[in-house]
Formats: C-alpha cells, structure tokens, sequence
C-alpha cells in the first residue's frame, strides 16, 4: 500500500489556498482539512459568549472549552463548535477582524495544533492541510509543501469578489496588509515558507492551472516515496 501523503499548503489571505487545497484534496483522493476555519470557529466562539478576544489572558483561559470538530471531505467541508454548525457564521466579517488575535495566543495554537496532528495522522489514503504554519509547526515532515504568493493588488481584488463589493477595494488590501503583519508577526508559529516548501506564485494564473501544478508536484513526489 502506498504511505499517505501529506500536503502542507501555507500562504497569506486571497492567494487561492483553500480553493485549491480542496480541489487537489478532491483530485487526489485525499482528506482535507481547513486549519484557517477551526481557529475562525473558536473566535466565533469566543464573540458568541463575549469573551474579549483583545485580552490573551481571557482568551488563554477559555482557549479548552469549545469543542471544535472539523469535517475532513473536501466536497463538503463543514465544521461546527459544541454541535453547532459554524461554516457560514465563522465567515462574517466581525470574525475576520477579530481571528488574528485569537489565533496569535499560545494556547489556542497549542490545542488547535494538537487537533490538526490528530487529523492527519488518521487520514489513512493521506491529507491536504492548508494554513499559515502547516509546512514550518504543525507538519514539518509533510510529503509535499507548497506555499502559495500573489501581488498584494491580485489578493485584494479576489478578496472584494468574494465578499460581493462589501467593502471597498482599498479597504480590503489595508486589511490585508494589517493581516499579514499580524500573522508574520506573532511570536507562537508565525505565517512563514518553509526552507524546503516551493513557491507557487498564483497572481497570473487560474485555479485550474495553479491545482494542475500543485497535483503534479504532489505526484512527482509520491512517485518517490512509494
């Protein structure tokens, strides 16, 4: 039997990760995990029962309470905290404001971490794990990383499609921009590349395109691991 493989893809907001995470996931026969979306359920969680996510302490102190369960079919990847399913509320955007600070306390990281190990270690055909710090914390033995890039102006304007013209073009790249910092600059598994993750610059290319190369790199690998 083949060993599972293990694909970590990292990357900043609005570069394409968890489109094309779930389409190699689907491609490839593998599970999929969403590590964005478990440390956005535990900020909604945090918001719901009006923890202040601007105090770590607070936030350290509730970080075990929530019990956060993450689907791993990447045609259908729901997640839900204490039984209640949280896909679409963990993407409002009081959420969005609010997840980097959560997700920059210690124990919150520590838990979470703890869950993603546990998922990959049981995905017996093998897993793609999207995040911040897949390649370099939480999987650093990882088959193949991958870690995605895009011009600040291309993640801006993918990230106001999505959100439908909410918000305007210039106010979602200084989100992004604030994002980044936050996320580079956290003292507990920063957003970083891994040494040995290759870069895939999604900025002028399709979906279609960026997942071709990503499954073939995926491929290539397994190919010398069998």
């Amino acid at each position: 039997m083949d060993n599972p493989v293990i694909v970590a893809i990292d990357g900043p907001s609005g570069t394409g990760k968890s489109s094309t995470s779930k389409a190699v996931a689907a491609k490839l026969g593998l599970s999929y995990l969403d590590t964005g979306a478990q440390y956005r359920a535990i900020t909604w969680w945090m918001l719901t029962n009006g923890i202040d996510v601007d105090d770590p302490v607070a936030v350290a102190d509730t970080a075990g309470k929530p019990a956060v369960v993450s689907g791993t079919d990447p045609l259908d990847p729901q997640i839900s905290v204490d039984g209640v399913d949280v896909t679409a509320p963990i993407r409002s955007q009081q959420v969005t404001a609010a997840v980097s600070a959560v997700s920059a306390v210690p124990e919150v990281r520590a838990r979470m971490v703890e869950f993603q190990r546990a998922a990959a270690a049981s995905a017996t055909a093998g897993i793609v794990v999207e995040g911040r710090d897949i390649g370099t914390t939480v999987l650093p033995d990882a088959t193949v990383k991958i870690f995605l890039t895009a011009s600040a102006e291309v993640r801006a304007a993918r990230r106001s499609t999505e959100l439908k013209g909410a918000v305007s073009l210039a106010a979602t790249q200084e989100a992004l921009t604030r994002r980044d910092a936050a996320d580079a600059g956290r003292k507990t598994s920063p957003l970083a590349k891994a040494a040995d993750a290759i870069e895939v610059d999604t900025s002028d290319l399709t979906l279609d395109q960026v997942v071709d190369r990503v499954v073939a790199l995926v491929e290539e690998k397994r190919a010398t691991v069998r």
